[in-house]
Parts: C-alpha cells; sequence; structure tokens
C-alpha cells in the first residue's frame, strides 16, 4: 500500500490490489478547531471492506484508531470489530446522538476525528464539493447540513441545465450569436460628397 500527499488536503492511498485510491480529504490544522475534520468517500457501505483503507491511511497520521462509531441509518450492517493492520478497531452505532453523514474515529491517547461520509454514488462535482467544504479548516457546518446544501446546489445546477436547453431548443443560442455580431449599415447608390459639392443619387 502507498501513500501520497497531494498540496491540496486530499490525502490518497492506493491499494495495490484493486488499484482504487482512498478518497479523503483531511482539514488542515487551524487555530480553532472546526466541526468536521473532513470527509472520506468510500466506493461502498461495507464498513468491513471499507474501514480497513481508512485506518491505514489515518494511523500514522493521528496515531493508532481504536474504535469507530456510525449512525446505521445509511449502513446496511455494522459489525461489531473490524480487522486492520495489526490490530482490531471496535465499531458501534447511535442513531438519535451521531448525525447520519459522520463517521467518528477515536483513538485512546490521541482524541477524536469526525469525518463527513459522502455517499458512494454521489456524483464527482458534487463530492468535490463536499469533500473541499468538509476540509474547511474555519467550517461551521454539521455534515447532514452540507449534503442539504450540496443537494440544493445540484437542483439549481439541473435547473439551470435544463432552462438553458430549452433556450437553446427555441432558437436563443442563435439569437444570441446574432446579437453579438456588430452591425454594419448598408449602403447601397449614394455618392460622398467633397465640401462644397452635392451628393447625387442614382
Amino acid at each position: 500500500m502507498t501513500a501520497t500527499i497531494s498540496p491540496s488536503p486530499t490525502l490518497e492511498v492506493e491499494d495495490r490490489s484493486s488499484s482504487s485510491p482512498l478518497r479523503l480529504s483531511l482539514a488542515p490544522a487551524g487555530p480553532a478547531p472546526a466541526l468536521l475534520d473532513g470527509a472520506w468517500w468510500p466506493r461502498s457501505r461495507d464498513l468491513m471492506a471499507e474501514l480497513p483503507f481508512l485506518t491505514a491511511a489515518l494511523e500514522p497520521l493521528w496515531g493508532r484508531i481504536t474504535r469507530a462509531t456510525v449512525n446505521p441509518t445509511h449502513w446496511p450492517a455494522v459489525p461489531r470489530k473490524v480487522p486492520v493492520a495489526g490490530h482490531v478497531v471496535n465499531v458501534g452505532w447511535f442513531l438519535a446522538e451521531q448525525d447520519p453523514h459522520e463517521l467518528l474515529l477515536l483513538s485512546y491517547h490521541l482524541g477524536r476525528w469526525n469525518l463527513l461520509v459522502v455517499p458512494p454514488r454521489t456524483d464527482p462535482a458534487s463530492a468535490a464539493w463536499l469533500m473541499a467544504a468538509a476540509s474547511d479548516p474555519l467550517g461551521t457546518s454539521t455534515a447532514s447540513r452540507l449534503m442539504e446544501e450540496a443537494a440544493r446546489l445540484r437542483t439549481a445546477s439541473e435547473t439551470d441545465r435544463a432552462v438553458e436547453a430549452v433556450w437553446d431548443s427555441e432558437g436563443g443560442h442563435e439569437a444570441r450569436e446574432r446579437a453579438a455580431r456588430p452591425r454594419i449599415p448598408a449602403v447601397t447608390g449614394v455618392t460622398a460628397a467633397m465640401p462644397g459639392q452635392t451628393t447625387a443619387r442614382r
């Protein structure tokens, strides 16, 4: 397993067996703690399969992850223990107490981290927005609030595209091009006169 850190706060970890990068964005250290420490975009809702790759990427940065908690709303199965490299992560769940779009990771000695979980089938544009927003060190939005804002932005974008498509189908695109062309007045049958002369029309 190899890890590279890009100039943006996105950490990519590649599993050599599948060549699928781990999609993870972390907030840089700031003067005041944000509500979220970043975002994770898993490829499935299978915690047993996904969590080992996440912890393998984070443990060199944060220390050994000993416990994780989720809200079971979006996870079809929540295993009690997940084996990771050299140890086991205990997994728990909270229905009312935990944001349904958030993953909580804990280390006994170093603290806790909250990650927004981007749904696996999210379109790339929305996922990129969510990962950037969740990694803002000055962010004050919860995971669910960011998900609502991403949905609003996606709906607005789709509406704009639909309106533009209708406008273009009704000739709006051609009308815009015609309006952009400079108008040159047509001059026919007129001879320019010098001062003191008269203009003759044909």
